[in-house]
């Protein structure tokens, strides 16, 4: 068994589901209608937890490399643009779940909807980000 290429796909495995679940948990916390606090606490939560489970993998990914090649992979600028795109979104996006965890109980309903909105977006322009990442590596 190829030990280098099982830690790849399992790390992303993990980084693929984390970003189900940015998407996934935000996009979910703007159906709710009316506002369902208790709901939306969790779906932060899972959020939260989603761009961290994002950041880790990500940084698990680089690693990898590193350790089997001694360097991180060369990337075109497309690339390194994509990738600087998706770190800026992971970390404003756990910054943003976990204000809304501490927070969001004395926000009014238009603030709580507006962070999420933004962490739908964040989610969403992650993605898109990883797609160049992957294509113009």
């Amino acid at each position: 068994m190829d030990l280098q290429n099982l830690a790849y796909a399992l790390t992303q495995v993990i980084h693929n589901f984390g970003a189900v679940a940015v998407v996934g948990g935000a996009a979910t916390a703007l159906w709710l209608t009316p506002r369902q606090p208790v709901l939306e606490r969790s779906l932060a939560w899972l959020v939260a937890l989603a761009w961290a489970a994002q950041i880790i993998s990500g940084v698990s990914l680089g690693a990898i490399s590193y350790y089997y090649y001694g360097r991180f992979p060369d990337i075109s600028g497309i690339a390194t643009a994509a990738l600087a795109i998706k770190i800026t979104s992971a970390v404003i996006g756990f910054f943003l779940a976990a204000l809304y965890l501490s927070r969001a109980a004395r926000w009014p309903d238009t603030t709580c909807r507006r962070i999420w909105q933004v962490l739908t977006g964040l989610g969403v322009i992650a993605l898109t980000a990883a797609a160049f990442l992957r294509w113009f590596s």
